[in-house]
């Protein structure tokens, strides 16, 4: 094919496609018009036409020049007058094209002023479609229409060009391919069904592409009309979101964003930056977002004082704010006497106009954008409109933002603390907070002790009585089966081995069974030794044999996999005692979900032989709101409830345990405040000083305490202890177990006690009462406070 004949209007340099401009069936549509009879003034107008088209009779047969384009332009913009209106050519962009041709001419007006205002050195071009793209597109064509394929290849196309202010604005592309069609040559090779699949499987190989489709083995005549509508906003929308969306990406580069709202505003000198602002001191922050936002109102570390107390003035005057705030021209504002410093310092960085809109709230600060230009009225209330379809993605993103920081946080909580009560986790997260900000500044920087001040401890203990009596009952029945069974295997060996290695091991079992009959037996842990050392590697050999394998793996079918020894009465009642542990567990915390209601307070549980449980409350715990002695008062009438109800509901259990467990329920009422830090080393709350060391000594010597120059122990089966450090508290647990008498949750009369003197404890006092287990628990209700002060009242 000849130079003279290309006609260099391709976009890229090989095509299957050879193309040649033809207008072919517009000339037959107006052969047509001028047969009319019923309209002669269109007849006459196409048969004036015609006569101009006979003169060139390239424009039906197909031209392959430029030159010869240019030439009857004129002739050409006649003949396509009916499908570019001339009504039309100040509305609509439109031109003569080919597809995916940047060839292009009968622009309309509109179009035409683009391309001027675009500048002589601008070079229109699709976005983002490369040679191979366009290879494939193009068999693709051939494949739907010749061979009735249907080779989904359509995507969107865009130009980026220019507007005069050299702000981008982005146009989406339509094709319309009615006036084109395909001829094959004969370079074009018959495609086989086999071929179709080839192609299906090889999309990314252009070398069979271009095997089945050798390069301008096809004639594509006519030509197409492009159409192109201004999508600048919905493009630009698209890019924010390309933008957010980038990995470790908490928002738009600068760059990035200071194109996309020149093109969302039509102006060039639009700048944009993130700023945010302390809730509360209204001062700026840095937060450690992947994006290096840059800002014109945030203020440097050097700005001198009145500057910056100008400017928390200025943002204490809106910040919170749901809306956009628009100014105008800065100049306006001077007025403000009291902003003027932060005023004068934001005109001097070439700000006249300017709109802040405030980003979603999603923590203890304010975030904004900001629009400024050193243009007076540039920005303003109305076209400020235009970040209505812009700022939701924004807020979403920095919500995902904030979510990340949050999951950043609750990591550090649980790697350098431990994973706590709602109550309290608002510090953790306070001081994981601090320590995450202050990393990007300070490489060195450390977590903080966590401490509660001034707090007023409660602690209640509900343990399994006897429990380890009740264990070492299922240790000895273990014990003995399992020697009884170890005895049954020598004894039926001895016989047939007839060693006196067999008689000796009989014996050393009978001797631990007598011990075991008188209870002066050995450790537990020597007679587990002595099987697991001595019996056990003997039935090892002894399986090795035949006549001995079958009672040896009988013996071994009775043995727990874990611990390799007799495990069945233990493992009952360690069933069992897990069967209570969490039925007492699950009443605690779900009553915990009431009581929080009422005042959020510290609440910790450690499952022993029983459960334990520690309250702590306080307005260190909770500063933002009001603290009474009240709510102390309030939870430690709730712990008396819950403590009454987990022995009635131990009640409905005990038939469905193997051992006959009974509750017991103590309550130590400390009357004066302490101080709780949080230890990093064993990831759980002590006690903070030496004066407060006497809480946790007094718990813990408590559980076994008898009752002075007695052998009876201080808590008892199914009866409430509370043991008391004051007579004024003694006066108000009174009154507490007269109210629950009332309520039917306590019997009996009140005991007065007096503990036995522990290491480094005396004088201390008890009361004893009785809980009412045969209480129907659909009519448990827990009472508050103002429940039991109703009742004192009535009963004056």
């Amino acid at each position: 094919m000849s130079e003279e004949l290309n006609l260099g209007l391709d976009y890229f340099n090989e095509s299957p496609l050879y193309s040649v401009i033809s207008f072919h069936k517009v000339i037959d549509a107006l052969q047509e018009i001028a047969k009319e009879t019923e309209t002669p003034y269109r007849a006459i107008y196409a048969q004036s036409l015609l006569e101009d088209v006979a003169k060139v009779p390239q424009l039906y047969t197909g031209i392959t020049s430029k030159k010869e384009i240019y030439d009857n332009l004129p002739l050409i913009h006649n003949l396509l007058a009916d499908l570019f209106p001339t009504a039309l050519t100040h509305n609509e962009i439109k031109a003569v094209s080919l597809p995916l041709q940047n060839f292009n001419f009968n622009f309309t007006q509109r179009f035409q002023k683009i391309i001027n205002e675009a500048g002589e050195a601008f070079e229109i071009n699709f976005r983002e479609f490369n040679s191979d793209e366009y290879y494939i597109f193009s068999c693709c064509i051939i494949l739907n229409s010749w061979y009735g394929e249907n080779f989904d290849v359509s995507r969107p196309m865009f130009y980026d060009i220019p507007d005069k202010n050299g702000v981008i604005k982005h146009y989406r592309i339509t094709l319309n391919v009615d006036f084109t069609e395909l001829i094959p040559t004969e370079k074009a090779q018959e495609i086989t069904p086999e071929d179709i699949k080839t192609l299906k499987r090889n999309y990314n190989n252009i070398a069979i592409w271009k095997e089945k489709f050798p390069i301008n083995s096809w004639i594509l005549k006519g030509f197409g009309i492009i159409t192109l509508t201004d999508v600048t906003t919905e493009n630009t929308i698209s890019n924010i979101k390309t933008n957010l969306l980038k990995p470790g990406q908490e928002g738009m580069s600068i760059t990035a964003g200071k194109e996309i709202f020149q093109s969302i505003f039509k102006q060039k000198d639009i700048d944009y930056g993130i700023f945010f602002v302390n809730d509360i001191h209204f001062d700026f922050i840095d937060l450690p977002l992947a994006a290096d936002f840059k800002s014109v109102f945030k203020l440097p570390k050097n700005t001198p004082k009145d500057i910056v107390a100008a400017a928390k003035k200025f943002f204490k005057q809106f910040n919170n704010a749901i809306n956009y705030y628009c100014v105008t021209d800065i100049l306006e504002l001077y007025h403000q006497k009291d902003w003027l410093p932060y005023l004068k310092y934001l005109e001097s960085k070439n700000i006249r106009s300017f709109i802040l809109a405030p980003i979603k709230k999603t923590d203890a600060y304010q975030a904004y954008i900001e629009l400024t230009s050193g243009t007076p009225f540039a920005l303003h209330t109305v076209n400020a409109n235009k970040l209505n379809d812009v700022m939701p993605l924004i807020n979403d993103t920095f919500v995902k933002y904030q979510i990340d920081v949050k999951n950043e946080l609750d990591a550090i909580i649980q790697r350098e603390y431990t994973n706590f009560h709602p109550s309290v986790n608002w510090k953790f997260e306070e001081q994981a907070k601090n320590y995450y900000f202050a990393k990007t500044h300070n490489k060195e920087a450390v977590l903080k002790e966590i401490v509660f001040d001034a707090i007023y401890p409660l602690y209640g203990e509900t343990d399994i009585q006897s429990s380890t009596k009740l264990r070492n009952k299922a240790m000895l029945a273990d014990l003995r089966k399992q020697l009884k069974e170890i005895l049954k295997v020598l004894e039926a060996i001895k016989p047939i081995e007839n060693s006196i290695l067999f008689q000796q091991r009989i014996n050393e079992i009978a001797y631990f069974q007598n011990q075991l009959k008188t209870h002066h037996f050995v450790a537990e842990s020597q007679i587990y030794r002595y099987i697991t050392d001595t019996i056990h590697p003997l039935f090892k050999q002894l399986s090795e044999k035949d006549e001995f394998s079958a009672i040896i793996e009988k013996y071994k079918e009775h043995l727990d996999e874990k611990h390799e020894l007799f495990w069945h009465q233990r493992k009952k009642y360690e069933m069992a005692l897990q069967t209570v542990n969490k039925q007492l567990t699950d009443i605690l915390d779900s009553e915990q979900i009431a009581a929080q209601k009422l005042y959020p307070h510290y609440f910790e549980r450690f499952r022993t032989d029983g459960v334990e449980h520690n309250l702590f409350i306080g307005n260190s715990i909770t500063p933002t709101q009001i603290y009474d002695i009240m709510y102390l008062h309030n939870l430690r009438l709730w712990q008396l409830q819950v403590m009454c109800k987990a022995v009635v509901m131990h009640q409905y259990l005990k038939p469905q345990l193997h051992f006959d467990m009974q509750l017991t329920s103590l309550i130590l009422a400390y009357n004066e405040p302490i101080s709780i830090k949080f230890r990093m080393d064993e990831k759980r709350f002590d006690v903070e000083s030496n004066d407060d060391v006497r809480f946790e000594l007094i718990k813990k010597r408590l559980a076994k305490a008898l009752i002075k120059n007695t052998q009876e122990r201080l808590v008892q089966a199914n009866q409430l202890t509370i043991v008391y450090l004051s007579d004024a508290d003694k006066i108000d647990y009174l009154s507490y177990i007269d109210f629950l008498k009332n309520k039917q949750y306590l019997i009996g009369e009140t005991e007065f006690i007096t503990v036995e003197d522990l290491q480094g404890i005396t004088d201390l006092k008890a009361l004893r009462v009785r809980i009412n287990k045969d209480f129907n628990t659909a009519d448990f209700k827990v009472f508050t406070y103002t429940d039991y002060v109703d009742y004192l009242t009535k009963s004056v």
